[in-house]
């Protein structure tokens, strides 16, 4: 009989190669900083605010997910558009913030595209200037 899988170790795999892609994205903007917060990594702007925060499976979430600051209207029309992937995260939804579904094959183009958009949206002048300047997703350091 031929030995199965362990299942819980290749999920573990698949999402520490989720989080690693993600980390890569998030450490690619201008003066990007990660520390715990809650438990989880979360990444900032300088040493201003949060930008993102992981979701892994956070008070029993049938997902991992990213947590991102959006403008005014875009977490509603995200969900409205896509609600398997996006959703309205826990404590920080009323701000406006959407949460995005890593565990089921992203599109990593729009992720990147939504974790920019969070830098730039909590992001100072001047950090937001350096990336504005460089124009591409993630950032060149």
């Amino acid at each position: 009989m031929a030995a199965r899988p362990n299942r819980a170790r290749t999920s573990r795999t698949r999402g520490e190669a989720t989080v690693e892609r993600l980390r890569r994205i998030c450490l690619g903007f201008p003066e990007a900083g990660e520390r715990l917060s809650h438990g989880e990594p979360t990444w900032f702007a300088g040493k201003g605010k949060a930008f993102a925060m992981l979701d892994d499976h956070h008070h029993g979430a049938a997902h991992l997910a990213v947590w991102l600051p959006q403008p005014f209207g875009a977490q509603e029309a995200l969900i409205a558009a896509d609600p398997v992937r996006f959703f309205r995260p826990p404590y920080v939804g009323p701000s406006g913030w959407v949460g995005v579904v890593l565990d089921t094959a992203p599109d990593w183009k729009q992720v990147a595209r939504l974790v920019r958009d969070a830098y730039a949206h909590v992001a100072g002048p001047r950090l937001r200037e350096q990336l504005l300047g460089t124009g591409s997703p993630g950032g060149g350091r």
